[in-house]
């Protein structure tokens, strides 16, 4: 019995002298493991605290609609603007300002008129353009040489223009107010005149011979005035 007993005992010394011992790079990943779990455990910590306080910031930002004293005063003393101050200055409205009415110059019109229906001899005809604003606001209106024309005909017969001798021609403008004329005077000497003032013999003739007076203004043209020369 005795020596049975040393065997074993001495087995198990045997047995347990040949259990190897863990290498050097075996404890170091050992404890490269259970260092990254207490860094993982950490994180997971930390993220926890946060994602708790955003929830609540969250739920209180949606639920409150003025911030208290002590969230203005964090605020301020942070440097954020306050959520009461508007974020730009408000704008003093700009008054309307009614534009200008236009001058219709269609309704500026002309006429041609005689200080007398008929002549007799050596009466010389004055003859009259007058210019009127039709509109209900001013108008502005070349009146000047440049633009008028005193032109008398009989039938095709072309008898005198004052542009045919015409000395200066210039331009003269002027505001006619609404339902104001401008008017101007040409007294006719009963000749006959050309283009380019070149000289004509022959005299309109009398007799109780009809012709008309055409006033023209630019591109405007009046009615025509009949009178006589007798």
């Amino acid at each position: 019995m005795g020596r049975q007993g040393n065997s074993s005992a001495r087995g198990t010394a045997a047995g347990s002298s040949s259990v190897r011992k863990p290498s050097a790079a075996v404890y170091r990943r050992r404890r490269l493991a259970a260092g990254g779990a207490l860094l993982l455990a950490i994180v997971l910590v930390v993220s926890g605290f946060a994602l708790a306080g955003a929830f609540r910031g969250g739920s209180q930002q949606a639920s409150s609609t003025q911030p208290s004293s002590t969230d203005s005063a964090s605020a301020a003393s942070a440097g954020a603007p306050s959520a009461s101050a508007p974020a730009t200055p408000s704008a003093s409205p700009t008054p309307t300002v009614a534009p200008t009415p236009t001058c219709n110059q269609n309704l500026v019109t002309v006429t041609a008129a005689t200080d007398k229906p008929s002549y007799g001899p050596g009466e010389n005809p004055l003859l009259t353009l007058k210019v009127t604003n039709g509109g209900t606001v001013p108008c502005e209106v070349n009146i000047g040489t440049s633009q008028m024309e005193f032109l008398v005909t009989s039938g095709a017969d072309r008898i005198f223009s004052s542009k045919d001798c015409q000395a200066s021609s210039e331009d003269l403008v002027k505001v006619i107010a609404p339902g104001a004329s401008e008017t101007a005077n040409f007294p006719w000497g009963r000749n006959r005149s050309a283009d380019g003032c070149k000289a004509v013999a022959a005299a309109p003739g009398g007799g109780g011979a009809y012709y008309i007076f055409t006033a023209k203004l630019g591109s405007r043209a009046s009615p025509k005035a009949v009178f006589q020369l007798n």
